[in-house]
């Protein structure tokens, strides 16, 4: 006996399975080149101690805070406020801020400031053991000035300075990365 035509649900059953395979190949092959960029999320470093203390700051310094908290986001190491629990100290030597004049114009209006941040900071385990000598890191950054905008160019100028203390609390914590093993 012939095989019968199959019925209309059955044959729209079949272009339904091959619809949906094709959409699911085509979705894999859009997807496939993101997985093998090697793109992930930044980390903060895993570090080889387990706890430290922050000393030396200014009281509410934005330093201390921003560095206290990637600290204790790299899942490996904690801080602490007493030295007797700490295994290394991180001692802040001294955090300014410099903003200087870099261009007037001939009425002898500022027309661009130079803004600085200094950190200088050193490394030691409780014994006194030094880990990371004094260093200092200095980030610069050039504004331009208009005395008709300067409530806005103030609100620049604090944001660039919040930049450069992220950008400082990077620096510092990839040196606290090459610290070896206590």
């Amino acid at each position: 006996m012939p095989a019968r035509p199959p019925t209309a649900p059955a044959a729209s059953v079949g272009l339904e399975r091959r619809r949906r395979a094709w959409i699911a190949m085509a979705a894999a092959m859009a997807i496939s080149p993101l997985v093998g960029c090697g793109f992930e999320l930044r980390r903060a470093p895993a570090l080889n101690f387990r706890t430290l203390q922050l000393t030396g700051f200014k009281s509410n310094s934005p330093f201390e805070k921003e560095l206290r908290e990637n600290i204790n986001a790299s899942q490996t190491t904690l801080v602490v406020d007493s030295a007797a629990q700490a295994q290394v100290i991180l001692e802040a030597l001294s955090d300014r801020r410099e903003k200087s004049v870099v261009a007037t114009s001939s009425a002898g209006q500022v027309r661009e400031l130079s803004l600085r941040v200094r950190f200088n900071f050193r490394l030691r385990t409780v014994a006194g053991r030094e880990l990371i000598a004094p260093t200092e890191l200095v980030l610069g950054r050039d504004m331009s000035y208009s005395e008709t905008t300067a409530l806005a160019k103030e609100y620049e100028e604090a944001l660039l300075y919040r930049e450069m203390q992220k950008d400082i609390v990077i620096q510092i914590m990839r040196r606290l990365a090459t610290v070896p093993a206590l």
